[in-house]
């Protein structure tokens, strides 16, 4: 008689097992939440007096502690064997900080809020990314990390269409999007508490010791790539800004975010697919040559239909590049190694985006706005050009 697996057991939701179905509306309500809150919080702070250097200088220590975390949140995770109480507590601290932006008054307590919910993003997301893995069955994973990339983004979308329509029948009424937004977040919890199951490990895949010599020199070189890159790869905010200042109605702002996420959405596994028939590395080269003409226009262009091109230009840089980049190291580490090899590189991206966000906002509000854009451009043509040395470099290695 056959086996009944845990899987089996607990059922099947649309063709996906219990964990994968539930895990992805998971990230459904809550990214549409965040991004609900995120599509309008830069014009929302530059109406309580804070200025492009602030809020570079604020999404940039949101963004860095959600990145360090992750590393630190996997590495627990593994150690315990346990994912679930991660996710609970990460995605209930964001749920219980998102309605609080209603009653702040002052940059330096979206700072505090902003710090605190990016915390809980950096609990949660090595944690989730492990549940999935222990729930996928054999053959699977593609499909199942597909199902995770589109509701994630699905939700990008949905929360910028939402604010958009707030937005739009109540210009200004930033505090209500910040309130509906604690909607979504909240019935997140509920999906996690009473649809996702702990996904056992074994013990051989639990905590390992860590040595910087069992990973390749290869590996290495392309975190300094990825320093430099994100050197000029600031916070989305000032292209936000500038987009508003191009003439942008305020309304409108939330569109052209969706429109990258919607590009994104639709580029991702065409892009994903091409990049593992024709290799990650000349992938990579190509969505940092995009990023560099999309940062150039936003540096020279003030008109308003060429702006709205390149935030739908920049969504084909994001699928050409966030995937891949961790779809790269996942495939020059050795199996037992991928999450710390992943965890490094996330803390590499939390450390280089305050320096970055902060360059960008120094430059935008003390020499012109075209300089941080220009400077983006730059870091993203060295990175280029690193990329193809890398891929001269270990073409044997392949």
């Amino acid at each position: 008689m056959k086996k009944t697996t845990e899987n089996e057991k607990a059922g099947r939701f649309f063709g996906f097992s219990r964990n994968i179905f539930f895990t992805g509306l998971t990230s459904f309500l809550t990214d549409t939440s965040v991004k609900m809150v995120y599509s309008v919080m830069p014009m929302f702070l530059l109406s309580i007096g804070a200025s492009k250097t602030s809020l570079a200088i604020i999404e940039g220590i949101a963004e860095s502690t959600a990145s360090l975390i992750k590393a630190v949140s996997g590495f627990w995770s593994d150690r315990i064997g346990k994912n679930k109480p991660f996710m609970l507590i990460g995605y209930g601290l964001s749920a219980l900080i998102i309605p609080l932006y209603t009653l702040v008054f002052s940059p330096i307590q979206v700072l505090i809020l902003r710090f605190l919910e990016r915390f809980g993003k950096g609990i949660r997301t090595a944690p989730r990314d492990s549940l999935i893995a222990g729930s996928i069955e054999k053959g699977d994973s593609g499909r199942s990390f597909g199902l995770q990339k589109a509701m994630d983004n699905s939700g990008a979308i949905a929360g910028p269409l939402i604010a958009f329509l707030i937005l739009s029948a109540l210009p200004g009424n930033y505090r209500l999007i910040f309130l509906i937004a604690g909607i979504p977040a909240l019935l997140a919890i509920v999906v996690i508490a009473f649809g996702i199951k702990e996904a056992g490990k074994h013990k051989d895949k639990l905590f390992r010791t860590f040595h910087f010599r069992d990973f390749p020199a290869r590996y290495w070189f392309f975190l300094v790539i990825i320093f430099i890159f994100t050197l000029g790869n600031s916070t989305d905010a000032l292209l936000l800004v500038k987009a508003n200042e191009a003439g942008l109605k305020v309304a409108f702002i939330p569109l052209v975010f969706l429109l990258t996420n919607a590009v994104s959405v639709v580029a991702s596994i065409p892009v994903g697919s091409l990049a593992d028939r024709k290799g990650k590395e000349k992938t990579l080269v190509a969505g940092f040559l995009i990023y560099a003409l999309v940062y150039f226009g936003f540096g020279f262009t003030e008109d308003k239909g060429a702006i709205v091109a390149l935030f739908a230009l920049y969504g084909l840089y994001s699928a050409a590049t966030d995937g891949i980049q961790k779809a790269f190291i996942s495939d020059v580490i050795d199996e037992n190694k991928k999450g710390t090899g992943l965890g490094i590189y996330n803390a590499l991206l939390g450390l280089t985006l305050l320096p970055a966000s902060l360059i960008a906002g120094i430059l935008y509000d003390r020499v012109n706005s075209s300089v941080p854009f220009y400077f983006g451009a730059a870091t993203a043509s060295v990175s280029a050009i690193l990329m193809l040395l890398f891929l001269i470099r270990f073409r044997k290695a392949r």
